[in-house]
């Protein structure tokens, strides 16, 4: 959604068996990640090894919260990405899924990557685990997993943990953790095919996937292999009403009846038809220099249509380029192959080798928005505007502003490989004593390669364009004359990555009309770019676990368990950009120079599970645990993270669970070591009198105070407004970088809850969790727009915030334009400790399976649900707290619920997708504008999805599928791409599955 939220100027623009009790309650306990030489399946109260302990118990005896989601439950929603399938967890809701990974909502080298967000904290407060360990980041600078790495066929199940997570795992984990298990000692052959496409013939998607796997040395080895393939189609938002229809397609926006602001009528309303405000795809020209436009490029008479004052730079109607369609693709276009392979070898039961290996190779492509011209000079003896108005029309030259579809939109194609491999030994050292060691080498390599950029130099050499007064025909002008700069009213610098002169490469630009340009120019002008960026990850760990039933037991024949282990792990990063980005000759993109870093941790854990008393009348089980680790970063030293918890239960139906932790998130490289360097943002000026009450109850003041400092007087101050002035709505040049004073995030967490099992009810189970988690210290890396609000929203201007955001004097407006000779910046964006987050609520789910008499079949009913209590942030220190609730991506209410029937080969499974209404505007703004907008646009609206799956068992070994998922074809919101759901819409799929027992 935050497409449409940019500044104007940006316009960033399966087997279907029924699940019975038992799968009902691995459900919702989550068989944790059993040791590598158990099978896949484990019975009920079998001791395993969990998800958030070392430990091994029975999966009921664990206290965290566990919310699992297994591969029938994975298979049944027909969806061939993972990340979309967890979404549907009221846990996981904010994450990366297909919509949101491409067009203008990727960020640069992003395009396609499948990110996860629990609790809405962040994806970098998310730690994501294969087979409970970790996994290589799949970003550059950043600690987040890319989930498509991940082969969906291959998965067990995904266990999703808050709280705890850090004293187990390590650092990332301050939000919980999603631990992916994989299917062990694989025996047999599965082979999967799905193709599927949207009800309007688009955004097609194909699917396969075979694992073959064998046991030998009678059972004592095992070695399997898996391919996946999925491959799915960009989406352009042309292709669909809502989004590329002007007539559809709106946004709330300055209601041009109140620019006086009178409180009985709304500040926004809804318009239709919404354009670029004087500027189009062929040129708006404006040949008295008046900063209106006269004619379109074509030398039509120019209509502006009706102008927004106040409004982003968007106008209705008119000649101007239409605002629909320009955000980018709905949906990136995705190809990827994932290769594993696991195998294991018991040489006795005191050692078994264990390993496994991956090799994921995806590639996305998606296209943006095109380049654009905002008031760029042309000459008065300008070839083509001569030719196109005459001699002597334009006698002082002449403003264009234009959007430039004709010279290709700009696109993103990113080839990611990732390599992992995990070897360790394992066994059983007698005396109730186990021992694991491993390795982990995991390995990102990413290739970003930008299409259908403008050099800078070249691109204003070429529209310098002359006639040779030799030739008579049209030139560069550099190529007849040369004095080191390049068009000075616009360029104005040297030539650097052409030679000017006799024998130029330079071809005349002919912007003037649509579709008027040469290919040589173009060709001269564009050019693609390539990123390379290089992540890598090292984990050696050990461990010995047990119990001490040898020395004593508790009362009941409770055991004591315990682990102790140590870890070393180092990370690196490197990303280096294009020569020509790293020189900064892209006209829209800042200069941006290599970055690398890396660090180390040395770890030692201990974890304890001491079940007092259980088997007992009133005290079926009473259990305390803890863990702790100590830790040592090369980068931010020594921190200590831990947890204690506990489980009641007095009765086998009832049992209560709590548990309370410290844990810690250590910056991420690029947080720590990203150099400082150039760029370029847009900056919507919280202090224009239009958004002076957006914001708290300091913003008013705060602004007053900033601007009269400036030698604004009151009169300047009242009409302060940069979005209504064009030097002030052009992006802002400005510095980004890293931050190596930081400090470790801290954050405390306690969960408690239920689980009722009524015997009385037989598969019934039952579960409320209520979480709440605490951040302080939370590293902060505010937008330029963020940090002139928070400079702004805080009790005083004297904060960090301030600090950092530079203003002109006597205009006020945010320095950095591009018209600034002095290249001055206008923001300087660095990640501080200096935010505190917190986020509460409640997690529940029931779960019924039964088979009522009558040859009816086979019923399974499950809902997994979420209440959001709280959601604040208070982003400075002694700032006020920010309200974060019922905003976007922070609804109260969300839940999945599943409804399964089977009749003898017959399975039908019916799934429906929700969360209640958010805000479409902050708290803050709501609070100070009671007359903001038009009540029925203060909501964004619920999510409704409706998904419906039939499938039929030719036999045990073959089974054909179909299914449609959004069945009502619910479409995004007003002015949304994305937001409450993918814009897609209805989506049709069929498939088919072959399994056997044994491979030979």
């Amino acid at each position: 959604m935050n497409r449409i939220l940019k500044t104007a100027r940006l316009r960033a623009g399966a087997a279907t068996a029924l699940a019975g009790v038992a799968l009902m309650q691995a459900s919702l306990h989550a068989q944790e990640q059993a040791p590598q030489n158990e099978q896949d399946t484990v019975e009920a109260g079998e001791t395993i090894i969990v998800t958030g302990s070392r430990i091994v118990r029975p999966e009921l005896d664990v206290a965290n919260p566990i919310v699992a989601v297994t591969a029938e439950q994975i298979e049944q929603t027909g969806r061939t990405n993972i990340t979309d399938v967890l979404l549907r967890n009221p846990a996981l809701s904010a994450s990366t899924g297909s919509s949101l990974a491409g067009g203008a909502d990727a960020g640069f080298g992003e395009t396609g990557v499948n990110l996860l967000n629990l609790r809405n904290l962040g994806t970098d407060r998310t730690l994501v685990l294969v087979n409970g360990k970790r996994h290589v980041a799949g970003i550059a600078n950043s600690a987040a997993v890319d989930i498509n790495s991940i082969p969906q066929d291959l998965i067990d199940r995904v266990d999703v943990l808050t709280g705890g997570a850090s004293a187990i795992y390590g650092a990332d984990g301050v939000s919980g953790v999603v631990n992916f298990i994989l299917k062990r000692n694989f025996e047999g052959l599965s082979v999967r095919g799905q193709s599927g496409i949207s009800s309007k013939g688009d955004a097609a998607n194909r699917y396969f996937s075979l694992t073959a796997g064998q046991n030998f040395s009678e059972d004592r080895g095992n070695i399997a292999f898996a391919y996946e393939y999925n491959k799915s189609d960009r989406l352009s938002p042309f292709k669909r009403s809502f989004s590329g229809d002007p007539a559809r397609y709106g946004e709330i926006l300055q209601n041009q009846d109140d620019l006086g602001d009178d409180p009985s009528v709304p500040d926004r309303i809804l318009y239709r038809n919404l354009t670029w405000a004087d500027s189009a795809p062929d040129g708006a020209v404006d040949i008295d220099l008046d900063g209106i436009p006269d004619f379109t490029g074509s030398g039509l008479p120019y209509d502006r249509g009706i102008p927004l004052i106040g409004g982003n730079a968007r106008a209705v109607g008119g000649s101007n380029t239409p605002v629909a369609g320009y955000f980018g693709d709905l949906q990136p276009k995705t190809e990827r192959h994932v290769f594993n392979m696991l195998t294991s070898y018991e040489f006795s039961s005191a050692i078994r080798f264990y390993a496994e290996g991956k090799y994921a190779a995806t590639q996305a492509y998606s296209v943006g928005q095109p380049s654009f011209d905002f008031f760029t000079y042309l000459q008065p003896d300008n070839a083509y505007l001569v030719d196109r108005f005459g001699a002597g029309a334009a006698p002082d030259g002449a403003y264009v502003s234009r959007d430039n579809f004709d010279f290709g939109i700009r696109g993103e194609t990113v080839k990611r490989k990732t390599m992992r491999f995990v070897a360790g030994f394992d066994g059983d050292l007698g005396s109730n004593l186990k021992y694991d060691i491993s390795y982990i080498y995991g390995q990102t390599k990413v290739r970003n390669r930008q299409t259908a950029n403008l050099i800078g130099d070249r691109y204003y050499a070429a529209l310098d364009a002359v006639r040779d007064p030799t030739t008579g025909q049209i030139v560069c002008r550099s190529t007849l004359e040369y004095d080191g700069v390049i068009d000075p009213d616009n360029f104005g610098g040297p030539a650097t990555t052409f030679s000017p002169g006799a024998g130029s490469a330079c071809r005349p630009l002919n912007i003037l009309g649509n579709g008027v340009a040469s290919q040589e120019a173009l060709d001269f002008v564009l050019a693609d770019n390539l990123s390379r960026s290089k992540i890598t990850q090292e984990v050696v760990t050990g461990s010995i676990s047990g119990n001490l039933d040898s020395a004593f037991t508790f009362p009941g024949g409770g055991s004591f368990g315990f682990a102790l282990g140590g870890e070393y792990r180092r990370e690196k990063s490197s990303d280096t950009p294009d020569l020509l980005i790293q020189n900064g000759d892209f006209r829209d993109t800042a200069a941006l120079s290599p970055s690398s870093g890396k660090f180390n941790v040395k770890e030692f854990f201990a974890e304890v599970n001491a079940p007092i008393l259980s088997n007992m009348r009133f005290a079926e089980l009473l259990s305390v645990g803890g863990a702790i680790r100590f830790s040592d970063y090369s980068t931010v030293g020594k921190t200590t993270t831990w947890k204690v918890d506990g489980i009641y239960a007095p009765i086998r139906d009832i049992r209560f669970r709590g548990s309370y932790s410290q844990a810690v998130r250590a910056p991420n490289i690029g947080e720590l070591f990203q150099p400082a360097t150039g760029t370029f943002d847009f900056v919507v000026d919280p202090c224009d009198f239009r958004r002076i009450n957006d914001g708290t109850q300091y913003r008013q003041a705060n602004c007053t105070t900033i601007l009269s400092g400036l030698g604004l007087s009151p009169a300047e101050i009242a009409a302060f407004s940069p979005t209504t002035d064009p030097q002030a709505t052009t992006s802002r040049r400005g510095t980004t970088g890293g931050n190596p004073d930081l400090t470790e995030e801290t954050a405390k967490s306690w969960t408690a809850g239920v689980v009722l099992q009524p015997r009385f009810i037989p598969g019934l189970t039952l579960t409320f969790d209520w979480y709440d988690i605490k951040i302080k210290d939370a590293v902060n890396t505010p937008t330029a727009t963020e940090l002139a609000e928070l400079c702004v929203d805080q009790p005083t201007v004297d904060n960090v915030f301030c600090e950092n955001i530079f203003r002109d004097t006597g205009t006020g407006f945010v320095l950095g334009d591009g018209d600034d000779i002095q290249r001055r910046i206008g923001f300087n964006v660095r990640p501080q400790n200096v935010a505190a987050i917190r986020t509460a609520g409640a997690d529940f789910s029931v779960r019924y399976a039964f088979t009522p008499a009558g040859n009816l079949g086979s019923f399974a009913v499950s809902l997994v649900g979420g209440y959001l209590d709280k959601k604040t942030e208070v982003p400075s220190i002694g700032a006020d707290v920010d309200d974060d609730i019922l905003e976007s991506y922070n609804p109260r209410w969300r839940g999945t619920l599943d409804l399964v029937w089977k009749l003898k080969g017959f399975t039908a499974n019916y799934s429906f997708n929700y969360f209640s209404k958010t805000r479409r505007y902050t708290t803050e703004q709501l609070a100070a504008n009671p007359d903001l907008v038009d009540p029925k646009y203060v909501w964004y609206k619920e999510l409704k999805q409706h998904d419906l799956r039939l499938a039929y068992d030719v036999n045990d070994r073959f089974q054909f599928y179909a299914g449609v998922n959004n069945l009502t074809d619910q479409t995004p919101d007003i002015g949304q791409l994305s937001y409450p759901i993918s814009g897609v819409g209805r989506f049709v799929y069929a498939g088919f599955k072959v399994q056997t027992d044994r491979l030979f």
